[in-house]
């Protein structure tokens, strides 16, 4: 009989015979035998010999972590780690994580089954998975592949850079039939070959794992074209949208029986990292030699032919998902490979203009900071300059110096925290916490953007850095890599003055108006809200002409009713985002100046509802249908799995709900947006003039557009936009504003630097 260890990170009345169904007997241990809220390396004082143990359940990330040196237990939970540890989440949290069940259920299966002997991690020898570095065998290879049965191919590249003009394809790994790959070396890669690679992928079905990377190494590098193309990513982003959980290795772990297969050559990386003390950002792969990296590369591909035969069905045969993966989801893969090849157009003498200046507005902020008599006695009384980058200082200054009460708000060591929140609740106190705001905004844009654009910039002067169609559960696109293009500073122009277009051009950018609000309007049928985009003008004023029953025309609204405009605007945008009274009543408190009850919030709320009642309706009946089924479905067929509805902890059913619904309308706005950005994508190609969208930011589609054309321009991407996807108010299209200027601060930056 197997003997077996479990160990949890300290002592705990968890039930672990019944939660593992009575199947295996065990010891029981945790790493520090007292109570510790949490359990640092030096608490440690567990005495257990590992190796009297044929198997270790190690309960929670930090028995992993102490014994396997992983970090991520949500990763591994389930999967054998090292022949003998098997690491599981914690079912505890499954009290107040109610969306963890189905991976506690999986890792106690997968537990038992191991122990069990049922389940085994399985490894290819050297006969079905290996590398080519010889020219004949590749040729051989790539025309077995090429006449092989099976329709579909699996291709994956490994590389020296992330972006194609900062590296090289170190070598292509090929797998088209189960259980074997091969890793063909760059090197090798003549005329011949090629063309064999090019027949291949034009005859077959090429499946890749995260698409949008392989395409760009590959066309870029060989020019090699994919007439046909599929993503296991993408596929599994249908099937489970949480942001995080699709990697490679984890879904080998959780589809394949290959398990961490990748674990010694992570042993190898690290080993080379310390002996030649190079930083984990610095390491290069190219560094890697051929006999270490072919078996771990042909297995990439292994395992991406063998996923796609588990997820690709389970996709296809869901008509909802389907429609998105193959309407959406590849058309937006192809379209944002183009997009980051195009890359963001910069100024580079301005972006060493910008620097300096916003350097200067850094050391002028600080000096300022000095003046305050605070901050003065501050360092009387200590007898050293203060650092405002210091947190024990500014905690000092805050609560001792300038007297401010604590927010009650602590770090995880129990002392008073100086974070943004806090800090934005000071700063209506005093001008100090006001002011190290400021510093540090300005600090971050020239640290987070300035400092980092200027040498990332290709030699046309331009940005190329990576967009998400992976990494939102409502299905907005994110940004991520060189520069987040979706966190751009939207209160200081510095760093959209310097996304400036090439002479005899323009950034041209369109952006949806009220989309989400549209969105709702068509989905609840309600005439009312439809007749107020019908009638147009001042959106919020006609609003709040309804609302109120205010005798005055919509656009004088705003003249002679601006709280009654600015309630009915918080509303408006709160109703999704399931906004009570109490939110209202702060948000036009904030936004008018003026004091704005609860009371006088919950009439506002109960009127809109009344004047909007169908509105009201779609909305009950979709809080209903998330509550009972824990999921819900986007109009263009996005699933959205909402599991804590669940929860025994009212407050966080309340929230999941509240983000089903704000997914209803954030999803299908985002979606027409893009599905608008991808058909004028492919227009311009056939145009006469030159035009090329270089990003997406949230509801923008920004383009850089010839001057003489930027006219044809709009109406094209206009005609895009709107197109009737079957969610249209009959006669008045979703609104597209446009703004046009040499950068994208749109004058806002030659305003406030004069340059």
């Amino acid at each position: 009989m197997a003997k077996i260890a479990l160990i949890e990170t300290k002592t705990s009345r968890n039930d672990y015979e019944g939660r593992f169904e009575n199947a295996f007997e065990f010891d029981r241990f945790a790493l520090c035998s007292t109570y510790k809220k949490k359990v640092l390396k030096a608490d440690v004082d567990i005495e257990i010999n590992i190796d009297d143990y044929d198997w270790v359940i190690l309960i929670g990330s930090e028995a992993l972590k102490y014994y396997t040196k992983l970090n991520s237990i949500t990763e591994y939970s389930g999967r054998l780690v090292d022949d003998k540890f098997l690491p599981a989440i914690n079912p505890a949290m499954l009290a107040f994580k109610p969306e963890a069940r189905p991976l506690w259920e999986e890792s106690k299966d997968n537990i038992i089954k191991y122990i069990s002997g049922e389940l085994k991690v399985e490894k290819l020898g050297e006969d079905k998975c290996f590398g080519i570095d010889d020219s004949n065998k590749a040729i051989q290879f790539l025309q077995d592949a090429i006449k092989h049965e099976n329709k579909f191919v699996a291709i994956d590249t490994e590389t020296t850079g992330l972006y194609p003009r900062d590296g090289y394809v170190l070598g292509i790994s090929i797998s088209y039939q189960k259980d074997h790959g091969a890793y063909i070396v760059s090197d090798i890669i003549d005329e011949e070959i090629e063309s064999l690679f090019q027949e291949l992928f034009d005859k077959k079905t090429v499946v890749f794992h995260n698409a949008k990377f392989d395409l760009a190494m590959l066309e870029y590098h060989f020019n090699f074209k994919f007439p046909n193309f599929e993503d296991t990513m993408l596929l599994h982003y249908c099937l489970e949208e949480q942001p995080g959980t699709h990697g490679l290795k984890q879904l080998a772990m959780k589809y394949t029986p290959y398990g961490d297969y990748e674990k010694e050559l992570e042993t190898w990386i690290a080993g080379y990292r310390k002996t030649h003390k190079v930083l984990k950002a610095n390491f290069n792969w190219e560094s890697i030699p051929y006999e270490v990296i072919k078996t771990y590369a042909a297995m990439d591909a292994v395992v991406t032919l063998l996923l796609f035969s588990k997820v690709y069905p389970a996709v296809k045969n869901k008509e909802h998902l389907w429609g998105v993966y193959k309407d959406i989801l590849i058309p937006a893969c192809r379209f944002l490979t183009d997009v980051q090849d195009i890359g963001v157009p910069f100024d580079k003498n301005r972006l060493s203009k910008s620097t300096v200046l916003m350097q200067e507005d850094i050391d002028n902020a600080v000096a300022k900071l000095y003046e305050f008599d605070s901050v003065k006695k501050f360092e009387e009384v200590k007898l050293k300059e203060f650092n405002p980058n210091s947190t024990v200082q500014l905690r000092e200054l805050l609560f001792d110096f300038v007297g401010l009460k604590p927010t009650g708000i602590k770090t995880g060591t129990g002392a008073h925290s100086t974070n943004a929140e806090v800090l934005n609740l000071l700063a209506e106190k005093h001008e100090i916490p006001k002011h190290i705001l400021a510093i540090r905004k300005k600090s971050k844009i020239k640290n987070t953007y300035l400092d980092k654009i200027l040498p990332q910039l290709d030699t046309d002067d331009r940005l190329r850095t990576g967009f998400n169609i992976h990494s939102t559960t409502s299905g907005r696109l994110s940004s991520s890599g060189k520069m987040n293009m979706q966190q751009i500073p939207r209160d200081n122009p510095i760093v959209k003055g310097c996304i400036r277009a090439k002479e005899g051009n323009k950034i041209v950018a369109m952006d949806l108006t009220t989309a989400e609000v549209y969105v709702a309007a068509v989905l609840s049928n309600d005439k009312n809200l439809q007749g107020v985009f019908k009638e147009g003008g001042d959106f919020h004023g006609s609003i709040a002409k309804l609302v109120f029953n205010l005798k005055c025309k919509g656009e004088e609204v705003s003249e002679f009713f601006p709280t009654q405009r600015q309630a009915a605007k918080a509303v408006t945008f709160g109703i999704m985002y399931g906004a009570g009274a109490h939110k209202i009543s702060e948000q036009v408190t904030k936004d008018s100046g003026e004091p704005f009850s609860k009371h006088d919030a919950q009439v506002v709320i109960d009127g809109y509802f009344k004047q909007f009642n169908k509105l009201k309706l779609w909305i009950d009946r979709s809080s209903k249908f998330i509550e009972e089924n824990g999921f819900i479905y986007s109009y263009f067929g996005r699933k959205r799995r909402l599991p804590n509805v669940k929860s025994d902890n009212r407050g966080i059913r309340g929230h999941e709900v509240r983000s089903g619904l704000n997914f209803l309308v954030q999803s299908v706005a985002s979606d027409i947006n893009l599905l608008g950005a991808i058909d004028a994508h492919n227009m311009l190609k056939e145009v006469p003039f030159k035009a090329d969208i270089f990003a997406l930011v949230h509801d923008s589609i920004l383009a850089e557009v010839e001057e003489d054309a930027i006219d044809a321009y709009k109406v094209l991407i206009r005609e895009c936009v709107q197109k009737d996807r079957g969610l249209s108010i009959i006669g008045c299209p979703v609104g597209c504003d446009f703004d046009v200027g040499e950068d994208y601060s749109f004058g806002k930056f030659a305003k406030k630097y004069d340059i």
